[in-house]
């Protein structure tokens, strides 16, 4: 695909784990109120897709670009307009669900606690705010962590099965707020096993 000179450009990728070629050449482009679903069997990639875009798993052969450039020459810049969320929430147990996004978001901008408030009231778990993660439910702890996604202000989402644990209610918050952030401009790259049901300018990409 061609480069984004606007968005989130990943060129002919391969990534090897000791002899297994787990990414063969993967190309994709993302701009702005875009949204990339990546779906594939368990084993293809999807994971280490993700991992080397947020910059944390470096490609044998490929590169990664941001607006232009390398994501490897600018990643400070790079850094700071996204926001990734793995496929665990994250959370430290023996912090509350506000404490956890607190310290999170705070070591990428300065935040208020109101900021933060507002974030899981978006999510559906503010009445979670003051309590430990550790007694919440696995939705409970997933809402918190899309929460953190929103409270970083981030213009770039890359969302690992973010639907996880989630029932139905859960579910439609999580849609709307994908939606939400792709018709405000921001752009999307979500790995998601089961079919996305978000009105936006979406492809789909199957990983083999």
């Amino acid at each position: 695909m061609n480069m984004a000179a606007d968005g989130l450009s990943v060129e002919k990728v391969h990534v090897w784990r000791g002899d297994r070629h787990v990414l063969r050449g993967v190309s994709l482009s993302l701009g702005p109120r875009q949204l990339l679903h990546v779906s594939g069997p368990n084993g293809t990639g999807k994971t280490t897709l993700l991992r080397v875009v947020c910059g944390l798993l470096r490609p044998e052969q490929g590169q990664v670009s941001w607006r232009g450039h390398s994501i490897s020459s600018a990643r400070s810049e790079y850094q700071a307009t996204l926001a990734y969320a793995s496929h665990e929430p994250a959370l430290k147990g023996d912090l509350t669900a506000l404490e956890n996004l607190r310290f999170a978001v705070g070591l990428k901008r300065r935040v208020t606690a109101d900021e933060l408030r507002s974030a899981l009231q978006r999510t559906g778990v503010a009445a979670c705010a003051d309590l430990p993660a550790r007694v919440l439910s696995a939705g409970q702890r997933r809402r918190v962590a899309m929460a953190r996604v929103l409270a970083m202000s981030a213009s770039l989402w890359l969302l690992d099965e973010p639907f996880t644990n989630l029932d139905a209610a859960g579910s439609d918050v999580m849609s709307s707020l994908l939606q939400s952030h792709v018709a405000g401009g921001g752009s999307a790259l979500v790995v998601a096993h089961h079919e996305l049901t978000v009105e936006c300018d979406m492809r789909r990409m199957e990983l083999a």
